[in-house]
């Protein structure tokens, strides 16, 4: 690397001693901190030509290359969070060198100390509900009595309407379960997120996604919210509820890059 800047993770209260972090950066870089004041960057060193803006502009195109690199910095970010509460930064956030990132603490000390004021304490858990619009116990409402009457042409279109309508009752139906479900989980959340619906090939899941949440879950309550969520599963309401976490709250601390001179 003949030349390079300074890539930052994430932010963190400024420690007494360094944390041992048993992790890599991106491209095998070692990861250490930049303090200034009360806080302290996570960053490493990265290819200047790769991370400088015509890099970036190419590289964020490149899906391999963008794999790559959300992977290395979600990696530090977690080995991290497992030790100390952690602010991370968006994908990219480069600097020309540490200064440029001391600057940045110095100019950001507010929005980033409140957030690790927020996060503290506190995981980030995920659910995403399924529903199978044909299982039974979503669907209401029969056939008519009337079926012996009539014939088959009028028998055909009868039942195709009344399994469309089935459908839409049990679309309904899952959707009012996960959003009491979800009023349920917000109780004991300090705070949620609400994401579409993930695309269902890329995912590789059946059925719908009727939700796709995140919630920032104390760590004293962590026990009742898994709880809650598996109590809600064994329901047998037709809904397949998918637990994930604890993680880094991601969703509730990433602290957005503003626009800035001074950068690659």
């Amino acid at each position: 690397m003949s030349e390079s800047v300074t890539y930052v993770y994430g932010v963190v209260r400024n420690p007494a001693h360094d944390p041992q972090l048993d992790v890599e950066g991106i491209a095998g870089a070692p990861v250490r901190l930049v303090r200034c004041g009360d806080l302290a960057a996570l960053a490493g060193s990265v290819d200047a030509a790769e991370f400088g803006e015509q890099g970036l502009r190419e590289n964020l195109e490149d899906l391999a290359w963008l794999e790559r690199t959300a992977r290395a910095h979600n990696r530090v970010v977690a080995a991290a969070a497992a030790i100390v509460p952690v602010a991370p930064l968006g994908l990219a956030a480069v600097y020309f060198d540490d200064d440029g990132v001391r600057a940045a603490l110095t100019e950001r000390a507010e929005a980033f100390t409140e957030v690790l004021d927020r996060i503290s304490g506190r995981a980030e858990w995920g659910v995403k509900i399924f529903a199978d619009l044909d299982d039974p116990a979503l669907r209401s409402g029969g056939g008519h009595d009337s079926a012996a009457a009539e014939g088959p042409g009028s028998a055909y279109l009868r039942q195709l309407r009344e399994r469309r309508e089935s459908r839409v009752n049990a679309e309904h139906a899952a959707l009012e379960l996960a959003g009491d479900l979800h009023a349920e989980l917000a109780e004991l959340a300090d705070a949620t997120r609400t994401h579409p619906p993930q695309n269902r090939q890329l995912a590789g899941y059946e059925g719908r996604m009727v939700l796709n949440a995140a919630y920032l879950v104390a760590d004293q309550v962590a026990e009742e919210f898994t709880a809650a969520v598996r109590d809600a599963a064994e329901r047998g309401t037709g809904l397949r509820i998918e637990l994930t976490g604890p993680w880094p709250p991601y969703s509730f601390a990433v602290v957005r890059e503003p626009e800035r001179e001074g950068t690659p």
